[in-house]
């Protein structure tokens, strides 16, 4: 539990900044390439359900806009921070790990208190 609230609050605002950077990359970049597909209409790979109504817009460039500032936000997330994380706990389980495996050797007042807890017992 140590530092989770401190890595949530530090992925919620990378992952916000970094969204904020994708979703302007595609929409500077990805975009208008997306748009060009759409050939010489100006909506690009939109299309209008009902002609001469704004509201029945259907704007698949959008949507495929979105996925994409999705996808590449997940995948930065994951291999950022997700991907380093898992790492880092495996190495912190196999340092546990080999702690237990090897006990520290006792101390000579420690063998002494041994020596005399065994020898009262040995008595009752």
């Amino acid at each position: 539990m140590r530092g989770n609230v401190l890595d949530l609050a530090i992925a919620v605002v990378i992952g916000t900044a970094f969204a904020t950077v994708v979703k302007t990359v595609v929409d500077s970049l990805v975009a208008p390439l997306i748009a060009s597909i759409g050939g010489t209409n100006v909506n690009g790979l939109a299309f209008h359900i009902v002609d001469g109504n704004d509201k029945s817009l259907v704007d698949i460039g959008a949507i495929i806009n979105a996925l994409i500032v999705f996808v590449l936000t997940a995948a930065v997330v994951y291999f950022v921070l997700v991907v380093p994380m898992k790492k880092i706990q495996e190495r912190r389980a196999r340092r546990a790990d080999t702690a237990e495996d090897e006990p520290e050797p006792l101390t000579t007042d420690q063998q002494l208190l041994v020596e005399i807890r065994d020898a009262l017992r040995a008595r009752t």
